[in-house]
């Protein structure tokens, strides 16, 4: 890290290291004491250096994961942050006039395992009120799309060993991403999520085309329970059509629509645009699969809002904002992070990623005996989790991302307790 002063440098260190072991706490609690929280507000009140140069050290870190993998997926979304009430400066409307917030838009690179690499881009920003006639003064949004494609394509020109495929739900079904896109080269392969049902050159509709084809075959996968409802079996037909859109050069539409769904239920189906050709059924069950992982980044943001409850910050200016954003952005990648590892890489040893305090902590906070040597993360990350509410039944699966943000800040707890004892002795 690099901020023009190696005691920024040291700060901005500390205070991750804090908010990491203290998700959902607010600065002064993660800070600990007076002094340190002083000099996180000072630290945000500094204009010397800006959110994207925090970033920055994340950013080449990622790159190096991801450069160690075949093919990496760069999702693309964005999140509404709702300060409504607090009067920092330079906040504009949300989805309503009436709302005061910001915008959040990340690019999170994951695997098609769903181990998250790391944020490797945003865009912050707060939208101008409308003016008279119903205009919104300023660059237009969807322009994020594109330039998201962009910074993609050049860091695919640095990884050619490894495929990068821009990965966005459907506000970023826009014809000139894909014009740009062409025009490049395609450095990156894009999956977008169809919005818009297109007519085809030759007359007709695009879904209706698409789906008038016999199907190609059919996917079945567990869908994960969300929003209360249980995690489901779901079977897919899909069909396979490529057309011509103007300025591109084929582009494959894929749907993949459920059958037999459960009554009362809203079948699941996706209409998926690529450049990527799809000769047989295995290339379309790929791009579903890769799809599906567009789902990480909602997590991010679940941990973004939720677990480290970014919108409750009392930071008087967008701009100091967006320096806390930009470190809880990588906090919230830390914990999405070792919940996958824990299920993807279970084997690892956990002093990788957690100190030997934290680690046996887990185990003594749940009344267990530490092992002599570093057990396994996953060991470790369900025993934090369980600290959090997780209650590991035979039936229960892996946790989620809630219970271990609970779980560490009360292993935190008894870490500093630890720390602060064997000092004490050291001392004496």
């Amino acid at each position: 890290m690099d901020l023009g002063d190696k005691r920024r440098n040291k700060r901005a260190i500390k205070m991750m290291e804090g908010f990491s072991a203290m998700p959902t706490a607010s600065i002064p609690q993660a800070c600990g004491d007076w002094a340190d929280t002083m000099g996180a507000y000072r630290f945000f009140e500094n204009d010397t250096f800006e959110w994207t140069d925090i970033l920055q050290p994340h950013i080449q870190s990622s790159m190096g994961r991801m450069a160690t993998h075949e093919v990496v997926l760069c999702i693309q979304d964005t999140t509404e942050l709702d300060f409504n009430g607090q009067q920092a400066r330079g906040l504009g409307p949300l989805s309503y006039e009436a709302q005061r917030g910001m915008y959040v838009h990340p690019t999170y690179a994951v695997t098609p395992q769903r181990e998250p690499l790391g944020v490797i881009d945003a865009w912050m920003w707060a939208r101008q009120p409308k003016a008279a006639d119903g205009e919104r003064p300023g660059v237009c949004e969807s322009q994020r799309w594109i330039e998201g494609y962009e910074r993609v394509a050049e860091m695919a020109e640095e990884m050619p060993d490894t495929r990068l495929v821009y990965v966005a739900d459907r506000e970023a079904d826009i014809l000139a991403l894909m014009q740009r896109a062409h025009a490049l080269g395609t450095p990156a392969d894009w999956l977008i999520r169809a919005q818009h049902n297109r007519c085809l050159p030759e007359g007709g509709k695009l879904w209706a085309a698409t789906g008038a084809q016999d199907p190609l075959g059919e996917i079945e996968f567990t869908l994960a329970s969300r929003h209360g409802q249980a995690a489901r079996s779901v079977r897919q037909q899909l069909w396979v059509r490529t057309v011509d859109l103007p300025g591109t050069a084929g582009v494959t539409c894929v749907i993949a629509r459920e059958v037999d769904a459960p009554a009362g239920v809203k079948p699941v189906e996706w209409r998926l645009l690529s450049n990527r050709p799809v000769p047989n059924l295995e290339s379309a069950v790929a791009l579903i699969d890769w799809y599906r992982c567009r789902w990480e980044i909602e997590t991010l943001f679940h941990v973004l809002k939720n677990g480290c409850r970014v919108e409750a910050l009392q930071l008087d200016s967008i701009a100091k904002l967006e320096l806390a954003l930009a470190l809880y952005l990588v906090v919230s990648w830390r914990i999405a992070h070792l919940v996958r590892i824990g299920r993807i890489h279970p084997n690892l040893p956990a002093d990788l990623f957690f100190a030997e305090t934290e680690w046996t902590g887990a185990y003594v906070l749940n009344r267990k005996k530490p092992p002599k040597q570093p057990p396994s993360v996953r060991d470790v990350v369900r025993l934090i989790a369980q600290l959090g509410g997780f209650l590991a039944r035979k039936g229960d699966g892996e946790p989620g991302v809630k219970s271990l943000w609970l779980g560490i800040v009360r292993l935190r707890d008894y870490a500093l307790t630890v720390e602060h004892f064997r000092t004490q002795t050291e001392i004496s």
